[in-house]
């Protein structure tokens, strides 16, 4: 069945509550572990087909943000998707005191009593209207983004058009793409700004109903983290500090190097070869050809997923007006289907976007047996280990799409990812700044991200660009607004996904049938579990990143960049 045959019908939230309430009630009142399991089965029947009209809607709403019928939808989820949660929240209090629980956990595993039990920490009925406002306030920021229109020389762009303009050879044309983008945040700040300071104060509200001193400790456990906290993230971030910034730096040098510049510039840093960056040879159909050859190649199972995806048009990838500024993968669980949305736009980044949604979504097909909706995706950072891997994974096939340049696609890939995460240890850093501060005022926000920018990311020059100087980068962030703290989830997955490279270089059918072993596991068990079953060592144990960080460099100063 092809995606446009997929059917929406808007969930009638009444009878839905009535059905709901009905299995609830049959998982308390079970008089054996078999009947508990029966009522278990019905309820995550009921949350596939809310979750199904959910992300159908989500899919095609992003799709075209300026369809009317879908934006009245998504509203409708805004409002009701905290009232689901609501109904979930009473399955949760049933399954974690279920006097069943030891069997039910030896059918289906501790992790989701783990995350109901998580999960009970962050919703009361008491609540409700506030996660209606958070849901709306969200939506709030992707209109305003979705509706850029940036004139540039004649033309009008959107985010993802514009960022060609952005990365192009003439350094007075990357300037002014760069202003004319940055232009448009700055004069929609104070819009975006009112978003996120209403964000704030109502996640703060939330918190503190919850009986948390602020929004860090809720946070934490929205995003399901159930071995690891703050404490241990700022330990991670004072290795990448110490660890990786230097040599990011020294990356940097090179490229102003080669640039031939005496100073590099905040719209140089896209810019990286004299030569003009490794683009696709070609146009979305010409990737897509290669994406099927690739994936043909790799795997059976990667070529049967690929084809599925393929025949059913599980895929929307090319940038078009009203389309939302953004990539992702999805899964619409009636149909066992991921979904896989993002913008080409002629860049290298097509092909890196496709690869780590693809990541995803091979990932989520591969363990699309569950019955436990629970299991479907692992919690965030472990997820992001599947996409950032088979970024790497692919490399042997990156000359189907950018031919005699493969080898400067290769040192852009490895470069790149290494001067990302900085950048994710200074969202994480900033949002922590920003919930202990709830009360800080806008200006305060913005001097707070200049100076963890000055801190992580030390090179950087805005040439006087008085908003970006005042500390206004953070406000095109979407997770910073839509998703707090999914953000340090990328970098650990990076330092994970870099140990996959490694190994692959040094055994390839080894490290792909541990690949293979994390993605089937799907969120069968926590983050250090994953890590643990993928043979993999944690972000989080002393010696992991500096390990890494040294296999790394010494490829990188093994490759004459400057032949480029």
């Amino acid at each position: 069945m092809k995606f446009t045959d997929y059917t929406y019908t808007r969930p009638d939230m009444e009878r839905l509550a009535t059905r709901f309430q009905k299995q609830v009630a049959a998982l308390g009142n079970a008089s054996n572990a078999e009947a508990a399991n029966k009522a278990l089965t019905g309820i995550n029947r009921l949350r596939n087909e809310f979750s199904t009209m959910l992300n159908l809607c989500y899919i095609r709403h992003t799709t075209d943000t300026r369809d009317t019928f879908y934006e009245a939808e998504q509203a409708f989820f805004d409002e009701n998707t905290p009232r689901f949660e609501s109904f979930i929240n009473e399955y949760y209090q049933k399954l974690v005191h279920s006097p069943f629980r030891a069997d039910l956990e030896a059918r289906h595993g501790k992790q989701l009593f783990n995350l109901a039990q998580l999960a009970l920490t962050t919703f009361q009925p008491a609540i409700l209207t506030d996660l209606q406002a958070e849901n709306k306030l969200s939506g709030e920021y992707v209109k305003v983004k979705s509706a850029a229109k940036i004139p540039f020389e004649g033309k009008e762009y959107n985010i993802y058009g514009i960022q060609v303009l952005e990365c192009g050879q003439n350094r007075v044309t990357r300037k002014a793409a760069s202003e004319a983008k940055w232009r448009f945040f700055e004069e929609n700040a104070k819009k975006t700004g009112d978003i996120y300071d209403k964000l704030v104060q109502v996640r703060h509200k939330m918190a503190k109903t919850l009986g948390y001193e602020n929004f860090i400790e809720l946070g934490y456990a929205r995003m399901m983290r159930s071995d690891y906290d703050a404490k241990m993230v700022a330990n991670y971030r004072k290795q990448v500090l110490e660890l990786i910034v230097p040599l990011a730096q020294k990356l940097l040098e090179r490229q102003r190097q080669r640039l031939k510049l005496d100073k590099l510039k905040y719209y140089d840093e896209d810019f990286k070869f004299t030569s003009g960056n490794p683009t696709p040879k070609g146009d979305a159909q010409f990737i897509l050809n290669g994406a099927e050859k690739m994936y043909a190649e790799l795997s059976s199972d990667t070529n049967r997923f690929f084809q599925m995806m393929k025949n059913n048009d599980l895929m929307d990838l090319v940038n078009k007006e009203g389309k939302y500024p953004s990539g992702y993968c999805t899964y619409i669980p009636k149909y066992k289907a991921p979904y896989i949305f993002s913008n080409f736009n002629g860049t290298s980044g097509d092909i890196d976007v496709l690869t780590h949604e693809i990541g995803h979504a091979f990932q989520v097909y591969s363990g699309r047996k569950t019955s436990i909706g629970e299991y479907n995706w692992p919690t965030t950072e472990a997820a992001e280990i599947h996409s950032m891997s088979m970024e790497f994974f692919t490399w042997p096939w990156m000359p189907l799409f950018f031919g005699a340049d493969t080898p400067k696609y290769h040192y852009e890939h490895l470069t790149s990812a290494i001067l990302f995460l900085p950048y994710g240890v200074s969202v994480d850093e900033f949002q922590h700044f920003v919930y202990e501060n709830p009360t800080a005022s806008p200006q305060e926000r913005n001097a707070a991200w200049r100076a963890i920018e000055k801190k992580y990311l030390p090179h950087r020059d805005y040439d006087g660009n008085a908003f970006l100087e005042s500390g206004g980068w953070w406000h095109k962030q979407n997770h910073i607004f839509q998703h707090p703290f999914y953000y340090i989830d990328y970098t650990l997955a990076q330092i994970c996904a870099f140990q996959f490279w490694k190994k692959d270089r040094e055994n390839h059918k080894k490290a792909w049938a541990d690949y293979a072993r994390l993605c089937r596991a799907s969120g069968t068990q926590s983050f250090t579990e994953l890590v643990k079953l993928a043979n993999l060592q944690s972000p989080f144990e002393d010696g992991c990143v500096a390990s890494v960080i040294g296999e790394l460099e010494k490829w990188l100063d093994s490759v004459d960049d400057f032949s480029f």
